[in-house]
């Protein structure tokens, strides 16, 4: 499960805890993305999205966090962490790619969109405000997950904490207490 982390909240788990459920998956590894060329405001620095995601997950004993897109130099792409962690986990692993509903929209656009499919079969899920829809993949390619619906987002969390308002039951409180003491997203 790939993203920017930044932070990780309660959405991003529930997610990847039905993902594993539903698509009987033996573990999920969220790699938080080194520098994400598709984003166009500041991100929070690779180390502290890594940590906060490391906090966020090592109560999961199916929940792993790998460093690929941090220590690879340059814009991090899909298809790179796909052929990096194929490589790490070797050729008899079976990789799923977990993504929202809206990017999974825009896979075209993707480097390399075609080699992704080859390399792992996409799990696209839900996320509130964008529908499910099947980008015309072939069906063998993918799978559209309904998780429960939770109306959180980084974004938000993110101005939460630069309002100085609470981010209880949005973030897992040791993500809560990382922010606070390392002052993110203070403006």
């Amino acid at each position: 499960m790939g993203g920017t982390f930044d932070p990780i909240h309660h959405g991003h788990l529930v997610a990847a805890a039905q993902v594993a459920q539903e698509c009987r998956l033996d573990e999920v590894v969220f790699v938080p993305t080194g520098r994400p060329w598709q984003k166009t405001h500041a991100v929070s620095s690779a180390d502290d999205r890594f940590l906060m995601t490391l906090l966020a997950t090592v109560s999961n004993p199916r929940f792993d966090v790998s460093r690929v897109d941090i220590d690879r130099p340059g814009p991090t792409y899909a298809v790179d962490t796909l052929t990096d962690l194929q490589a790490h986990y070797g050729p008899e692993c079976e990789l799923h790619f977990i993504t929202g509903a809206d990017a999974l929209a825009s896979l075209s656009s993707w480097k390399d969109h075609r080699r992704i499919v080859e390399l792992a079969r996409l799990i696209g899920v839900t996320r509130p405000g964008h529908d499910l829809v099947d980008p015309g993949l072939p069906g063998d390619t993918i799978t559209l997950v309904e998780v429960t619906a939770m109306a959180i987002s980084s974004t938000e969390c993110r101005r939460r904490a630069a309002d100085g308002l609470t981010l209880d039951y949005l973030v897992p409180a040791p993500v809560a207490a990382y922010i606070a003491k390392n002052r993110l997203y203070l403006r």
